[in-house]
């Protein structure tokens, strides 16, 4: 890696107009739906209402993300090969608008499948809506290292896309429990939760697809020949820069994926009123579209890197007040969700505006495949998550049951309910925190722009 001097050197010529900027960010619409639903309630829907214990239906959602390795890099190539032969990216794209069918589906599980059965059709669900969602996401990702466009403005094509991605996450996580009946939560409340929220991802995603197509128009780079696929994904796992950014996000994506995954349980268990789950939920994601501006401001001042370690660190802090439990206080456990609401705005924007700084400073033609790369990390957090609050709950004996049913739990279930939800994600973030400190190319990119 040898810094930006390999970059092209029309890449900071374009300021991109906020109409383009809006149609593509719509696109994130959906995908915050995808990342936020499973990842909040698909734990609980199998252990609380399809009666799956939870260490299999923690492997039940971790499982389908290990193809996700393979297939995302696999899915950034064929990007690539688009990008080259057809000049854009566009086919994936469109394939990756049949998500809204498999996200409708994963929660239509017919009415007499319980247990390992049930597992099995939520499993198979996912792996459909994973491998679509790389389909759109990957090459969706890609466009900011296709444009021609510099640091600062990569940052600001990034934040739109935050501000839009987390009206998508507050929307759909206030909106999905809701719409199961919250309290009472049936199947026939999950379908019609499912249903409801496909038809919305259907139309961000097309509109999304036309936003891409309007910003190539304004500042497209151009059409470079592609790496083959093994070439590429070689020049990207050697990438001294990216190694430890794609690392870090790893750590940040599986404690964002738990704390998510662990608000229905510890809002029932803990707080012992689980229609906090939606102040929980909107506490965590409603600070992201206060403080993604300001998040704007302080990278473009001290840069992303001092920035996003500063995010990483007051998320650590929080979850360490959250482990406290009921004794903290009811007003002071939400305050702590939304601090970690304000360090995940920075953790959503910046490490996505850091990738094509990246990407152009390896001079290579293979942004697809950087990016399936990243979105593989991104899945991989999304599972690990999951799982890991899945494996707190197993070893604490907690007890899973069907809708209507309310089994006591052991204290040691409780135990993990709490702790999982607050140590584990301040160790997860640690580590994601001394990871980014590898990373060095921040001032080399600032200073060349």
């Amino acid at each position: 890696m040898t810094g930006l001097d390999r970059r092209p050197a029309a890449a900071t010529d374009a300021t991109l107009p906020r109409g383009p900027l809006a149609g593509f960010a719509a696109g994130s619409l959906a995908m915050g739906i995808w990342v936020t639903v499973p990842g909040l309630l698909l734990l609980y829907f199998l252990t609380d209402v399809l009666a799956v214990g939870p260490w299999l239906a923690g492997l039940a959602l971790l499982l389908p993300k290990i193809a996700d390795v393979l297939l995302h890099p696999w899915v950034g190539h064929r990007a690539d090969v688009e990008q080259a032969r057809r000049g854009d990216r566009r086919r994936l794209l469109l394939l990756g608008c049949a998500l809204p069918v498999a996200f409708a589906a994963l929660f239509a599980v017919p009415g007499g499948l319980t247990g390992t059965p049930a597992a099995a059709w939520v499993a198979v669900f996912f792996v459909a809506g994973n491998l679509l969602f790389a389909a759109y996401q990957v090459p969706y990702l890609a466009t900011p290292a296709d444009l021609r466009i510099g640091y600062d403005e990569r940052t600001r094509l990034m934040a739109f896309r935050m501000v839009v991605l987390t009206l998508g996450i507050l929307a759909s996580g206030l909106l999905a429990p809701l719409l199961t009946d919250a309290d009472a939560a049936t199947r026939g409340g999950y379908q019609r939760m499912g249903l409801v929220l496909a038809a919305g991802m259907l139309v961000a995603m097309l509109v999304g697809v036309v936003g891409i197509a309007r910003l190539r128009g304004v500042a497209s780079g151009g059409t470079a020949p592609s790496h083959g696929g093994w070439r590429a994904l070689r020049t990207a796992l050697r990438d001294e820069q990216f190694r430890p950014l794609v690392a870090a996000y790893l750590a940040m994506s599986t404690t964002t994926h738990l704390v998510l995954a662990g608000v229905p349980y510890y809002a029932e268990y803990e707080l012992r009123a689980p229609a906090l789950t939606t102040v929980l939920v909107a506490a965590f994601v409603a600070p992201a579209l206060l403080v993604t501006p300001a998040w704007l401001v302080l990278a473009r001042r001290i840069g992303k890197q001092r920035a996003l370690l500063g995010a990483q660190g007051a998320f650590a802090a929080g979850s360490l007040v959250l482990a406290v439990g009921r004794p903290a206080g009811l007003p002071v456990l939400v305050g702590a969700v939304a601090v970690l609401g304000v360090a995940f705005a920075g953790m959503q924007l910046l490490p996505f505006a850091m990738l094509p700084d990246v990407i152009r400073a390896a001079g290579t033609t293979g942004a697809g495949t950087y990016t399936g790369v990243w979105t593989a990390t991104e899945a991989t957090g999304a599972a690990l998550g999951p799982y890991a609050y899945a494996l707190c709950l197993a070893a604490g004996g907690f007890v899973a049951s069907t809708a209507g049913e309310s089994p006591a739990q052991p204290d040691a279930a409780l135990a993990a309910v709490r702790y999982g939800f607050g140590l584990l994600p301040a160790a997860a973030m640690l580590a994601a925190l001394l990871l980014q400190r590898r990373y060095t190319l921040d001032a080399t990119a600032r200073a060349a722009t």
